[in-house]
């Protein structure tokens, strides 16, 4: 595993989360039109996005990836989360992403989960990547169909509500 997990991409660097980026975090998970889709669906607040970038740097510690902080290269501004991300009580490895409302649309998510997908399959040895995904999120099953996950099944309860589990496979 590398001791710190950097993805690059024409114009995008995944990278850990430092404690710096609280503030950019801090309004990402704030912002309605975003916590709707992750966790809990609410709103978090502040500290508790200071405890998310502990989390994500713990399970970096443990595992040796991590949901990573998307960053545009040519700007350096916080534009969301995406990366490999295997917790307890996850059904299997897993790729996410979320980016900040003001970027949706412009094809970042699909470009940071494609990078991700592919740095998992190139370094984890693993043939098989899920995305948990609740069913009215729509741009992000757009997403998964773009990168060519497949919907193989549904977790009845996960984190409070049910969760579409999308299949990314390697490729050939």
């Amino acid at each position: 595993m590398p001791e710190s997990l950097v993805i690059e991409t024409p114009r995008l660097r995944l990278r850990p989360f430092r404690e710096d980026d609280l503030d950019d975090l801090t309004r990402f998970n704030a912002d309605p039109q975003v916590a709707r889709y992750l966790s809990s669906g609410k709103p978090m607040t502040r500290a508790e996005s200071w405890r998310q970038i502990a989390m994500f740097i713990g399970h970096m510690q443990l595992r040796g990836y991590s949901i990573l902080a998307i960053e545009e290269s040519s700007t350096g501004a916080f534009l969301g989360r995406s990366g490999p991300w295997f917790p307890e009580g996850w059904p299997m490895l897993e790729v996410g992403w979320g980016v900040v409302p003001k970027r949706q649309g412009e094809g970042i998510a699909t470009e940071a989960g494609q990078a991700s997908l592919e740095w998992c399959f190139a370094n984890l040895g693993v043939e098989r990547v899920c995305s948990l995904i609740r069913s009215h999120n729509g741009p992000s099953i757009r997403v998964a169909e773009k990168l060519g996950a497949k919907l193989e099944y549904q977790l009845e309860e996960f984190m409070g509500e049910p969760a579409d589990v999308w299949i990314h496979t390697r490729p050939l």
